[in-house]
């Protein structure tokens, strides 16, 4: 029996590449905003492309954010790509200020080029390939892809989070920036694992390993 990936609906992401890059693989895909047969997954997914505003008002007219809060606490196997991972912390300074999930302490800014003459070229938003590096030694979660990988990226802002032990992965845009976080069975990226290729899918088949008892830390506490 293959196994069953809830992929979140909130009209907020390509959902439709999420779940060809999942049902690649060798899984099921379910797309949905209902959380009663998203329950039905062992596995779920929170994707996103767009401002961070708009999209804690689409999950709240859900009702979802108590629902994925509660999945998240529970230590069930979580990924969330781009704006599903922005959505993790705090509060985003995208449009003002906006407020998140704050399953994570932290937040999320934009790329800078003002006072910064070495950065004047680079263009916002990072848009393209660019090499991750793991914090983690021995990390399973890149088995089969390595250190110094390429993903791909398309994004303006980026999350600070408050706490280093919960970054994953790390990327150069000019400076140094979380491009993943982890914590438990808890992953985000900010890169798109369903547009990254070979790599990609790696990911995400290494992401279904995992299991509801199977955990490297401990899980995400629960915060108000």
């Amino acid at each position: 029996m293959s196994l069953t990936v809830g992929i979140v609906d909130y009209q907020m992401g390509n959902l439709r590449s999420v779940a060809k890059a999942i049902e690649k693989i060798g899984a099921t895909a379910i797309v949905s905003s209902d959380p009663a047969e998203l329950e039905q997954a062992s596995h779920l997914i929170l994707p996103g492309v767009g401002a961070i505003g708009d999209a804690i008002r689409e999950l709240k007219q859900r009702n979802l954010v108590p629902w994925i809060k509660d999945w998240i606490r529970s230590d069930r196997p979580f990924l969330g790509i781009c704006l599903g991972m922005q959505l993790l912390f705090d509060y985003s300074e995208e449009g003002g200020r906006h407020e998140g999930l704050s399953v994570l302490p932290g937040r999320v800014i934009r790329f800078r080029n003002e006072g910064h003459p070495e950065w004047e070229h680079r263009k916002i938003p990072h848009m393209g390939w660019n090499q991750v590096w793991s914090t983690k030694h021995d990390d399973a979660m890149l088995d089969g892809i390595g250190d110094q990988a390429f993903f791909y990226f398309v994004h303006s802002y980026y999350v600070v989070p408050d706490d280093s032990s919960c970054v994953w992965l790390q990327c150069e845009y000019g400076h140094r920036f979380c491009a993943a976080v982890r914590v438990g069975n808890m992953m985000a990226t900010q890169f798109h694992p369903e547009k990254s290729q070979g790599n990609g899918l790696r990911l995400l088949t290494n992401f279904l390993s995992l299991t509801a008892r199977q955990t490297g830390c401990v899980g995400v506490q629960e915060r108000s």
